[in-house]
């Protein structure tokens, strides 16, 4: 339950990517971890700790062996997920009554679940610095706008599968007719910048909805971002307790993976592989060492996966369901959306098994389309041996996600199996 509630405190100070990167370079450094910057060159030492970011929204951590090293261990999971972002131009006034604010959405979230909930408005913003320009992190932290539903007297089919419009529906109400210029001023001031200094912005819309803890037993909790902050958490906090043997221990957590991973700071990007090779050479290793390190290399691909729903059993494979408070999930797909195969499968289970974590199996129902996730991707750029993995979890890509109270430390435990045996 700690582990839980470091967690939730997480999710709650990580609004957005570039929050939870920043808050993965503090624990990081916490660790002994020490940051490079990939414009730089990079000098690193047997033994050591480094990391590096890449548009303040994904991070790489490696950990290297005290004499040599023959593999690469690697973790990746995912810092985004599903919300709403403003435009450049964001403020509408509507009716000379309202002022709106122009969103689109980012990635492939349940709409509906974001209207009539208070929501806040984080990201960074560019400032100009000088003759340069720098960044800032901002979060207003408090219930600033919210989407109102239309009334079921004016919407009569709202209950009968409505085609929510983004651009009609989704547009969340901020102020008054005479309400312009308020809300940039509020984020500047946030930010701690002057408001004619700020050139541009990367804001996203999030519920403020805080953890909880609840049902029989305190079995299950609930927050926004479950999916897949949890995977990159728990990745991470074993990443931090555990000591590089053999192996260059690796936690990658990319951005993007809601929109296809596409991205310079995705995981169909070279991020990873240019971590990996760098920190190679670094160390005096020849292309070959490296590609054949690389070869003899393990990847788990960790995002969360699908609970058997209570309402809606008939969704789910028969004999591959899987349940919360059960375990890790290793997840399949003969379609390559998942790349865990039979001995990749074989060799997490075994790590599993001697971290005395339990194992679940997922499989979606051969008539009904999954998602996809990390590995994948990863691979096409760093080819290896690689699982999917997850914790299983309700109501992915809800502003209001759920899952038990007992898988983080279940996955925690396998991770550390993962890195030191």
């Amino acid at each position: 339950m700690d582990s839980l509630e470091r967690f939730l405190n997480f999710a709650e100070q990580s609004p957005t990517a570039f929050h939870a990167v920043e808050n993965f370079r503090e624990m990081l450094e916490k660790a002994g971890y020490r940051e490079l910057k990939e414009k730089d060159p990079w000098i690193v030492d047997e033994g050591g700790k480094y990391y590096v970011t890449r548009n303040g929204s994904a991070i790489i951590a490696f950990a290297i062996p005290g004499s040599g090293f023959s593999s690469f261990r690697i973790a990746a999971a995912h810092s985004d997920s599903p919300t709403f972002k403003l435009k450049p131009h964001f403020e509408e006034n509507s009716e000379k009554a309202y002022l709106r604010l122009n969103v689109e959405k980012y990635g492939g979230m349940i709409m509906s679940t974001w209207l009539d909930r208070p929501l806040s408005i984080a990201g960074r913003l560019v400032v100009r610095e000088g003759d340069g320009i720098g960044t800032r992190l901002v979060n207003l932290d408090r219930d600033a706008v919210l989407i109102p539903n239309m009334p079921i007297h004016f919407n009569r089919e709202v209950n009968d599968g409505y085609k929510w419009n983004p651009q009609v529906d989704l547009l969340p109400l901020y102020g008054q007719d005479g309400d312009e210029g308020k809300l940039m001023a509020e984020l500047a001031e946030a930010a701690g910048v002057r408001q004619e200094d700020v050139a541009a912005h990367d804001l996203f819309l999030y519920s403020r909805q805080p953890g909880s803890i609840w049902g029989a037993e305190d079995a299950f909790f609930s927050c926004g971002r479950i999916d897949d902050l949890e995977c990159a958490w728990g990745c991470m906090k074993a990443m931090t307790v555990s000591e590089a043997r053999e192996h260059i221990h690796v936690c990658a957590v990319f951005d993007n993976e809601e929109v296809g991973s596409r991205s310079r700071q995705g995981a169909d990007s070279d991020f990873l592989y240019n971590t990996l090779t760098r920190a190679g050479f670094a160390l005096g290793a020849s292309d070959g060492e490296i590609r054949a390190a690389m070869a003899d290399s393990f990847m788990v691909s960790a995002d969360n996966a699908h609970a058997l729903h209570p309402n809606h059993p008939e969704k789910f494979d028969r004999q591959n369901r899987v349940y919360m408070n059960r375990g890790v999930v290793i997840k399949h797909n003969a379609n390559q959306k998942y790349t865990t195969d039979a001995v990749s499968d074989a060799v997490f289970t075994l790590v599993c098994e001697k971290a005395e974590v339990p194992v679940q199996h997922f499989s979606n129902r051969s008539d009904l389309a999954g998602g996809s996730t990390l590995g994948n991707l990863s691979n096409a750029h760093v080819a290896m041996d690689t699982v999917d993995i997850g914790l299983a979890q309700l109501a992915m890509h809800s502003a209001c996600e759920t899952a038990g109270t007992k898988d983080l430390d279940y996955l925690v435990r396998a991770m550390e199996a993962f890195w030191s045996e």
